[in-house]
């Protein structure tokens, strides 16, 4: 049996670094196709400190060249020694089918993160409604793991939809948080079911109708949503034809529309002046057009910078300008204090001159 040093959590330091490796120590099955990744610090006395609801991205050695792939963390930081992630292999899956079938405890990957503002700590209210389809559980999971544990008083109403009974992710503990936390309201509805399943909860797709049957006071909850598009338009037109007040809305999606790339309009007669970008450990330059990124630039010269979303999200392709002045219109994955110390997203960052970066 390993010697495990006991230590209380002031006497250990948070994992709190821009970039980190991960140490696999379990998977757990949680429905056909679904899995939770647990994972601890690789360092010794360390423990996680981030929000419930925030989300990691995991470079995945797939190939030649790894895939990075962002995930909600399931976990809770009320339990700081570990973290997880459950994620679902799609037929087409590329980065998750690769953790199903290579990921095991031992093994070590990158991780990026933790980012995010879909956190109830960020959107704080008296009453809340976890609105969610498939994997989009996952965040909701995580802040009703960390209120269960901080506050189990919370008023939460939980409305899950899955495709059946058997694809419901964490049935079992979300049933047994219904029984025994004194403010915790449960609904499941699924969309088919086989003749020899046993059903008493709602069937069909998601409306109006079903969210006041299984959250009556939803006008007075603050709501958080997270699932296919699909799925969350269905229910932003729900609520705000129910004359909710949309202000308490808030949905997770890492699929944001992609923004408008700049028009740059020259003075008459003058001609488009190409712009510079240095890349000062890979010994690079390259040369654009204004309205192209600092990743666009990195590409064209064969320079790698780690993106996942590539729109400003996630955080990923973050990296240190040295010089030059960029117009930045990112989706929260920067923080305001890595702006100042001179971060940038290489995805959503377009020169405004000539510019270097330490990559």
């Amino acid at each position: 049996m390993a010697n495990i040093s006991y230590k209380h959590v002031d006497e250990m330091r948070p994992w709190s670094d821009r970039e980190h490796l991960l140490e696999c120590v379990a998977w757990t099955p949680e429905a056909p196709g679904v899995m939770t990744f647990t994972f601890k610090p690789d360092r010794p006395e360390h423990w996680f400190r981030y929000l419930p609801g925030q989300f990691v991205t995991l470079e995945l050695p797939v190939g030649p060249e790894p895939v990075l792939r962002t995930y909600t963390l399931s976990s809770s930081p009320s339990r700081p020694y570990t973290v997880a992630v459950t994620v679902k292999a799609q037929a087409d899956s590329i980065g998750t089918r690769w953790m199903f079938d290579n990921l095991k405890p031992g093994m070590k990957i990158k991780a990026f993160g933790p980012l995010g503002d879909f956190s109830y700590v960020k959107h704080p209210g008296e009453k809340y409604l976890f609105i969610s389809a498939g994997s989009g559980i996952t965040p909701m999971m995580s802040m009703t793991r960390d209120m269960a544990d901080r506050q189990p008083d919370s008023d939460i109403a939980f409305l899950h939809c899955a495709r059946t009974p058997d694809d419901i992710i964490f049935r079992w503990e979300l049933e047994y948080k219904a029984r025994y936390l004194p403010h915790f309201q449960l609904g499941f509805i699924v969309e088919d079911l086989q003749r020899s399943q046993l059903w008493t909860g709602l069937k069909g797709r998601i409306d109006k109708a079903k969210i006041a049957l299984l959250a009556p006071d939803f006008l007075e909850r603050t709501v958080f949503c997270c699932g296919p598009e699909p799925f969350m338009a269905t229910v932003r037109e729900s609520l705000a034809g129910a004359g909710f007040d949309m202000a308490r809305y808030h949905e997770e999606s890492f699929k944001p529309a992609a923004p408008d790339v700049p028009v740059f309009v020259n003075e008459e007669g003058a001609e488009a002046k190409p712009l510079k970008v240095s890349f000062s450990m890979a010994g690079k330059t390259a040369t654009c057009e204004p309205g192209f990124t600092v990743l666009q630039a990195a590409r064209s010269v064969g320079v790698r910078i780690g993106a996942a979303c590539e729109s400003g999200l996630c955080g990923t392709c973050k990296v240190m300008k040295l010089s030059g002045e960029v117009e930045m219109n990112h989706n929260g994955g920067i923080l305001d204090e890595e702006i100042e110390e001179g971060y940038i997203l290489a995805c959503c960052s377009r020169p405004k001159g000539d510019v270097e970066v330490e990559v």
